[in-house]
């Protein structure tokens, strides 16, 4: 019986410890992750995604130490070509919508890494939002190839 509890704790606990969910106004922001780096990258990508209860708002920038300057992104198509374009407006979060930035498409690219991003570490993340206003969350570095974050990914 004592075994089974411990192995439910445990279940538990590696569940919280993966999925991190934060909360600012209307606003909710579900596991922010970053790509681990290799040796000597200049940049790393950053995702997570937003659901947005209230009224629309809008991410106009984020800040981190782990590199000398943060943008906010777009993949498009360019004919053949899939181009990254940073977007000086920031991000629209439609009222009662969902918006998910996510590899090869709305994302937040750390430019100029001052060291590579670790698999397994973390490290905080300013959002601001023009209505809601700013919010540290703490970004888990996935693999290196991750296409979601593992408390996003669902077992088929």
């Amino acid at each position: 019986m004592f075994a089974k509890i411990l192995m439910a704790a445990a279940v538990l606990l590696a569940g919280t410890a993966q999925a991190h969910d934060y909360t600012l106004g209307s606003l909710k922001i579900n596991h922010p992750w970053a790509r681990a780096t290799v040796a000597g990258a200049a940049a790393g990508g950053g995702f997570l995604k937003i659901t947005n209860s209230g009224a629309a708002d809008r991410l106009i920038s984020a800040q981190a130490e782990v590199s000398n300057a943060v943008e906010l992104h777009t993949m498009v198509m360019e004919g053949n070509t899939m181009r990254m374009r940073k977007l000086d407006k920031g991000i629209e979060l439609p009222a009662g919508q969902s918006v998910e930035l996510k590899p090869g498409g709305l994302h937040i690219m750390f430019i100029e890494l001052k060291a590579p991003l670790k698999q397994g570490d973390k490290f905080p993340l300013k959002l601001s939002f023009e209505k809601a206003g700013e919010i540290t969350v703490d970004v888990q570095i996935e693999a290196v190839g991750a296409a979601a974050a593992p408390a996003m990914q669902h077992a088929h």
